[in-house]
């Protein structure tokens, strides 16, 4: 599979950049005067009817001489060139055609003096010169890393005139849900940042920096916000200031949170006086990890500094709640209340959610009424909120009754509430009420997400077996849909259980083809489903592909596919695996769990 999306990288690669773009009067001017006395006044020629294209690269000369029938060779004039159908030197040249008169831009006509077969400008090139955001993200992910700088590639890809705001954002998206290694996506960003006419989005941004800190490139992150602060400061937000700090938090210290709220406001928002909304920023990134201890710690030592306000009292509650503590969010709240703010829509939700998650769904409905009292008007996700409560409670018909009342309450129901619902059928085992509701979503075009799919098979896990799962995964390749990691795991390890290995293969095979590197939970899995069935130089493959795309082995992987390969004698196919370990290493440094290859030299000599 990684050679096919190599080829289809070489081709592109190496395709001809054509543009519309008409001549500027300047340069009508400019070529009327390179010309002898037989030239062609070209001003007679409007500029919208001047096409443009530059030839990189061609195999055997097909596409740039039309041998016979008596047209001339343009760009091919030296003997060696004419024979041997090679471009020897690059050379502009100019020509006529015969223009179609059906108006399409697209359209260059019946007829070309160069081009003997699929001519450019034709509609079927075209076609094949878009780049899409599928396309893109394949060819980013395939990308042979850390051997190859992707720059050189993306120029080729992405002309500057081809950028976009929503196309950036897209990609960025698309290369942060498929686990894209952290380096290719800050490559990509950088180019588009230098390149494009459009200014990107602060969205773009902030999908980079999540790529970066979720792979813990910190240093790499501080040099990118140091340097947007420098050139383009209007990309910076909150959320870009949230996303670092939520991550140091989860992976480093106390003390490395705290130091990067000080250079976040000494280096990065330099000129920005910090007040309560930035104190918002650092008490989440504490809560959101549920380290309650250090929220509290952080929130008495600055609140001198800073004047909380409800947003700062929802975001401890909202810690509390995560925790699992129903008893803390409830001392928490008279606390917040003593303290003289006044819960809000907020705060009754979080209050709701966290007696519902604890199966208290009788106190949750008790706090709609006392919201409804106080005039707070509950929104969608406080439905939605009951709705999942009713079903963990085994409470299946208030479940259908929120649902139902929903319009009366001037809402209306989102892939969420769907969810909620059809959660709540799945866990009352009602899979066929369950699969009517998935298919009303599809005919009232609401998206299916990642938790429909997941809580549907998990549905037909346990009451159709391996046919019902796979009629739905059909399904959901059919419409190109790509689930998140939990999902994949949780497929990958059933199909294995079952035998059904075909699946298994075909789902890894489906996600590389999307674009998206699997998670090493899926390679583990289908490592050992592989080896222990013998087909180790298909568990080598997908090794293979995992580290190109620039992601690490797990070292329980390797050690499975080491004694195996060992097993057949393959010493090679080991070699191979260790060296490109190693090269990985040096450009993104092992976590735990990851492997560090071969240990022992005995093993490789």
């Amino acid at each position: 599979m990684a050679s096919k999306s190599l080829k289809l990288s070489n081709y592109l690669r190496f395709f001809c950049n054509f543009n519309f773009n008409p001549l500027t009067p300047y340069r009508f001017s400019r070529l009327n005067s390179t010309r002898g006395k037989n030239s062609i006044d070209l001003k007679q020629y409007p500029p919208e009817l001047v096409r443009s294209f530059s030839a990189a690269q061609f195999n055997h000369g097909n596409s740039i001489q039309r041998k016979g029938h008596g047209h001339p060779h343009y760009l091919d004039e030296s003997q060696v060139e004419r024979v041997r159908g090679i471009m020897v030197k690059a050379k502009s040249t100019r020509m006529f055609y015969k223009r179609s008169r059906n108006g399409d831009d697209c359209s260059v006509g019946k007829e070309s003096h160069t081009f003997s077969q699929n001519p450019i400008g034709s509609p079927e090139s075209c076609s094949q010169l878009k780049v899409d955001v599928d396309t893109l993200t394949r060819i980013i992910n395939d990308h042979p890393f850390p051997l190859q700088p992707l720059h050189p590639t993306l120029l080729h890809l992405l002309p500057p005139s081809s950028f976009s705001t929503s196309l950036v954002e897209n990609v960025l998206g698309r290369l942060f849900a498929a686990h894209s290694n952290g380096l290719k996506a800050l490559e990509f960003f950088n180019y588009c940042l230098i390149h494009s006419h459009l200014p990107l989005s602060p969205d773009s941004l902030n999908m980079t920096l999540h790529i970066l800190a979720r792979m813990r490139y910190f240093d790499k992150t501080w040099v990118l916000l140091r340097d947007i602060a420098r050139s383009h400061p209007s990309l910076l937000t909150l959320k870009s200031m949230s996303i670092v700090l939520s991550k140091i938090a989860k992976f480093q210290s106390f003390e490395d949170t705290l130091d990067g709220f000080r250079r976040m406001e000494d280096e990065v928002f330099v000129g920005r006086e910090f007040g309560t909304e930035e104190f918002n920023v650092l008490l989440k990134a504490f809560c959101t990890q549920r380290q309650m201890k250090e929220a509290r710690s952080v929130f008495a030592k600055l609140v001198p500094r800073f004047t909380p306000n409800t947003k700062s009292m929802n975001i401890l509650l909202l810690g509390f709640k995560e925790s699992g503590d129903v008893t803390s969010v409830e001392l928490f709240y008279h606390e917040m209340v003593k303290r003289g703010f006044s819960p809000d829509g907020v705060t009754f939700n979080v209050r709701i959610d966290a007696y519902c998650k604890k199966g208290c769904f009788v106190d949750a409905l008790r706090l709609l009424e006392e919201m409804e009292g106080r005039d707070i008007v509950p929104t969608i996700e406080t439905i939605t909120t009951l709705i999942h409560g009713a079903g963990l409670v085994r409470n299946i018909g208030k479940a259908w009754q929120l649902f139902s009342e929903i319009p009366s309450r001037n809402l209306v129901a989102d892939t969420g509430a769907y969810n909620a619902l059809v959660t709540a059928l799945v866990r009352n085992r009602e899979i066929e009420s369950a699969l009517s509701l998935v298919d009303e979503m599809a005919e009232k075009h609401i998206e299916l997400d990642g938790v429909t799919y997941h809580t549907m098979f998990l549905g037909l896990m346990r009451s159709r077996g391996i046919e019902g799962v796979s009629e739905l995964y059909q399904k959901m390749t059919q419409r190109g849909f790509v689930p998140k990691t939990r999902t994949i795991v949780m497929l990958m390890k059933f199909f294995c259980q079952n035998c059904h290995l075909d699946l298994s293969v075909g789902l890894w095979k489906y996600l590389v083809e999307k674009g998206y590197c699997p998670h090493a939970h899926a390679l583990d899995l289908l490592v050992t489903g592989l080896c222990a069935r013998g087909l180790v130089h298909d568990a080598f493959e997908c090794s293979k592909q995992m580290l190109e795309r620039g992601r690490h082995m797990s070292s329980a992987s390797f050690l499975m596919l080491e004694r195996f390969l060992l097993q057949a004698g393959d010493m090679d196919k080991l070699k191979e695996l260790d060296q490109m370990i190693k090269k990985l290493q040096s450009v993104l440094p092992p976590s735990r769990g990851n492997t560090t290859g071969i240990f022992t030299s005995r093993v490789i000599t």
